[in-house]
């Protein structure tokens, strides 16, 4: 089980800072004025061989006074639902304020473990003043300068000592895991329910560690798989479900958790940002993409061309991963519930697909004889050898080449498509190296 680690505090304390210092990355947009973090703050950290996920909540907030308290409030009870370790950032520079305060006084009811980590001491005399932090009531205040990287070792070190030993899960390795995902209300539950059936005796549930349970296991119909995260989607979720990135955290630990994820929409709603949200995560993560159109049933006009312009749609705002079967359902009338399942297991397959390397060689050594990368420089190109790399997450191929460096994105690109286009590799995505040989 992966662990999760929130962000949380007001305003202008760092948290974007620390989380780059976490991340060791620049991905947050930096600036010195208030709420900008407007990037859907989600990376991974690893420390001491232990790998977790890092979420900032900052920069969800709507900046006008009154509705901003409740913003914070919101962000926090979520960081206390889902993750396993919360930092509560504080400015040394400005002491305790009253919505310090008020972010405390949840977190001191939180079971969660909370680190009290006291930002921007910059110098010896700055520590001093982080003592007054010890009034928030929970614990030892941690000085570090996210900026200059300065006590942040010792935060790491606190932080995975902080997570709960994993008991080992009884998991098959072997049997693939779905998760079902996307925002609220676009028929997660109703199409879990309507794959497990109310007839409980085919369904095992595995009690996972960090939550109710994770996996379920299901076998019936020659289907064998464990399905992620079920009782976080049975159970309606406490918090008001109109988050903007509510869905997003919640939706973490199940991609992370699965190989193939089944990205639910809403047939009435079309695309939102929050489900390019989801997907970019599931593409982040390298899973498998099942799309399923949930509530066709409701569309007024179901000709083939609608659901062509709709198919169409999806993999425009998708692009320039396209490759992934787009399922029109209901969970309602289950109407091709079945064949989403059988989609998810053909993904699950083409993920494992080892291509023999003459094959490759074979097919695609021709074709790119006729359409080699463009020079650069003057310099040709030449590609000599094909292999399947063994043993990855997803299918990854090394093309060994005289100028790997001058091989640009788009023939990359080209290369992949020439692959899809010869072995069924839809819904997975395809890692493409090109490497001196």
């Amino acid at each position: 089980m992966g662990n999760l680690v929130a962000i949380v505090g007001r305003p202008n304390v760092g948290k974007s800072t620390l989380f780059n210092r976490l991340t060791k990355t620049r991905q947050a947009i930096v600036n010195e004025q208030a709420g900008t973090t407007r990037d859907r703050q989600y990376g991974k950290s690893e420390w001491l061989g232990k790998e977790f996920s890092v979420v900032d909540t900052g920069g969800w907030v709507v900046n006008s006074e009154d509705i901003f308290e409740e913003e914070i409030r919101k962000q926090v009870v979520l960081a206390i639902d889902e993750a396993d370790v919360v930092l509560f950032v504080v400015d040394v520079t400005n002491g305790v304020t009253d919505l310090d305060m008020q972010v405390a006084s949840i977190l001191r009811r939180a079971k969660t473990p909370v680190i009290v980590v006291a930002n921007k001491t910059d110098n010896n005399d700055l520590q001093y003043n982080a003592a007054e932090f010890y009034s928030l009531g929970l614990g030892d205040p941690y000085c570090i300068s996210a900026l200059s990287g300065s006590g942040t070792g010792d935060l790491l070190d606190l932080i995975v000592s902080k997570f709960k030993k994993e008991s080992d899960e009884i998991l098959d390795e072997d049997i693939p895991r779905f998760a079902v995902v996307g925002r609220p209300n676009a028929g997660k539950s109703s199409i879990v329910n309507a794959f497990i059936g109310e007839e409980r005796n085919i369904v095992t549930e595995i009690a996972g560690t960090t939550r109710d349970s994770i996996y379920t296991r299901y076998d019936k119909f020659g289907f064998d798989f464990y399905l992620v995260d079920t009782a976080g989607i049975r159970k309606k979720n406490k918090v008001s479900e109109d988050l903007e990135y509510y869905s997003v955290v919640r939706s973490i630990r199940s991609i992370e958790n699965s190989d193939v994820c089944i990205l639910m929409l809403d047939a009435t709603r079309g695309i939102e940002g929050q489900d390019l949200n989801i997907f970019s995560l599931i593409q982040r993560n390298q899973k498998g993409l099942v799309v399923v159109v949930n509530k066709w049933d409701l569309v007024e006009e179901k000709t083939a061309k609608v659901m062509k312009n709709y198919e169409e749609a999806i993999r425009n705002r998708f692009a320039p991963f396209t490759d992934f079967p787009i399922i029109f359902a209901s969970a309602l009338t289950k109407q091709r519930i079945f064949k989403v399942l059988e989609a998810a297991k053909e993904v699950y397959q083409a993920r494992t697909t080892r291509i023999p390397t003459a094959r490759l060689n074979e097919e695609l050594l021709p074709m790119i004889e006729a359409y080699p990368p463009p020079s650069n420089k003057g310099k040709y190109i030449k590609i000599k050898y094909i292999t399947q790399l063994p043993n990855t997450q997803v299918p990854s191929f090394v093309f060994f080449a005289n100028l790997p460096q001058y091989v640009k994105e788009p023939y990359k690109r080209f290369l992949e498509n020439q692959i899809r286009e010869r072995w069924k590799l839809s819904g997975t995505p395809i890692n493409i190296f090109i490497r001196q040989k």
